[in-house]
């Protein structure tokens, strides 16, 4: 890691602790400036990088980019509208976290085991989640969950394939700070799920860009 990067990845931090602080203390306004903030940071820090592949590096530039887009919608509130244009954007983000988990490398033997960790998640949580948006307030929005699991089993799936420690960690930290989301949104909402969404997802960005090094 080159010393540009080592820099922004601290920036990273700092200001995604200022985002945990400011959930904790349930200031929207900060939020405005930390949520995207800190991604920002962490994206200069992947255009920093000196990935081994630079095509996979391009694709995980465009998912923390479409990640920040996520994450500036989601800032929107419980507007269906904006729930369902940052479910679009992460599934996108997670879409290029797949094309750049390829373009570094897979084995067959990872993905298989990768396809029963994703089976796992889409038949459990998934499912309960699926079925809690169909028969709550907001049943058209459970087709655009069901294709999120899917997309995110695909994700921690090939993650898993890489074979890579931080990969596979990074993903899993993903798909249970989404799963969190989802639960909180269509099942049940805990006082604490808000801090723990945003501390998994931070340290699941962080842990996928490392990944690439």
């Amino acid at each position: 890691m080159n010393a540009t990067a080592a820099v922004l990845i601290a920036v990273f931090v700092a200001v995604a602790a200022m985002d945990w602080a400011a959930v904790h203390a349930g200031h929207r306004r900060i939020r405005a400036l930390t949520k995207p903030g800190c991604m920002l940071a962490l994206i200069a820090a992947a255009v920093a990088l000196d990935p081994a592949d630079p095509s996979a590096g391009t694709a995980l530039v465009v998912a923390l980019v479409l990640s920040t887009l996520g994450d500036v919608f989601l800032l929107g509130g419980e507007r269906p509208s904006l729930f369902v244009a940052g479910l679009g954007s992460f599934l996108l983000a997670h879409l290029a976290y797949i094309v750049a988990f390829w373009l570094d490398g897979v084995s067959p033997a990872g993905l298989a085991v990768g396809l029963l960790l994703g089976a796992l998640l889409v038949g459990t949580v998934g499912a309960r989640v699926v079925a809690a948006a169909k028969a709550g307030d907001e049943p058209a929005l459970a087709g655009p969950v069901r294709a999120y699991v899917l997309v995110i089993a695909a994700m921690v799936t090939s993650a898993v394939g890489t074979g890579d420690g931080l990969a596979i960690v990074g993903a899993g930290l993903f798909a249970s700070s989404d799963s969190l989301i989802a639960w909180e949104r269509f099942v049940r909402s805990r006082p604490w799920a808000g801090l723990v969404i945003m501390v998994t997802y931070h340290l699941a960005q962080l842990l996928l860009v490392l990944s690439f090094l």
